[in-house]
């Protein structure tokens, strides 16, 4: 009898064992899995191009970006003047479906200097999403901000608009990003953005890098393809743009 627990016993803590023995990948793997596919979270709309403003109510307004109103960095109204009748008005954005914007030649050109002075991003990003010259989308979500505040309707900027069809995430004006140091007037690592809000179904939620584990279930978990060959044990919070393009394909 014994000797049947004991050998149970051995089974149970080899498949464990096994259960958590980290996959490891290839140096091309990480390296592809490292790559930054969000596009630039960016602050504010340029005042010099038109903006669009689409209303719940369908209207559509274009103007000239004249004032933004935030909070701890999120949208709560802006004020367009119309590129036709030159008049002047404010937007809630409890009253906004959506609008598209373009940043400013001064942010963009504050991205490329940050981009320029920093080895990590040079190697993980595309100088091209610091220098668009397209619009970025702004969509209306009631959020709770960092969790902790009551839920409001913000307007937050999508940044994988190109691969937001299960899982939307939005910039994060305030997230902060993990440190490096300095050599030269480069900067060796860090850079990597600590935070975003994340939206799948109808839940949206600020995720931190430090509740990424947490958080993966509800993430990916629903998905046994996937977990499989990408466990929560053996992948960094440095790999969420890919991860997250690589579920959407594979939920397809």
């Amino acid at each position: 009898m014994k000797f049947k627990v004991l050998s149970l016993m051995l089974c149970f803590s080899s498949l464990l064992s096994l259960a958590q023995e980290k996959i490891k990948y290839s140096k091309e793997d990480v390296k592809k899995m490292e790559m930054y596919l969000f596009n630039e979270g960016f602050s504010g709309p340029s005042s010099k191009k038109i903006s669009t403003v689409v209303l719940k109510d369908g209207a559509i307004h274009k103007g000239y970006c004249k004032d933004i109103d935030t909070k701890k960095g999120q949208i709560y109204a802006i004020s367009l003047k119309d590129s036709v009748t030159k008049k002047e008005e404010t937007f809630k954005a409890e009253d906004v479906k959506e609008m598209y914007v373009f940043p400013s030649n001064f942010e963009k050109g504050m991205k490329v200097n940050k981009y320029m002075t920093n080895i990590r991003n040079i190697g993980t990003k595309k100088l091209d999403k610091s220098t668009t010259n397209e619009h970025i989308h702004f969509v209306n979500q009631t959020v709770s901000l960092k969790n902790k505040k009551d839920d409001k309707e913000f307007l937050m900027q999508v940044i994988n608009p190109d691969f937001d069809s299960v899982i939307a995430v939005y910039h994060d004006p305030v997230a902060k990003e993990t440190s490096g140091f300095g050599v030269g007037g480069m900067q060796l690592g860090g850079g990597v953005t600590k935070s975003f809000y994340i939206k799948k179904g109808d839940k949206v939620i600020w995720l931190h890098k430090d509740d990424f584990e947490d958080n993966y279930d509800f993430l990916f978990g629903d998905n046994a393809e996937f977990m499989k060959k990408y466990p929560k044990n053996s992948t960094d919070w440095g790999y969420l743009s890919f991860l997250i393009n690589e579920y959407t394909q594979m939920s397809s």
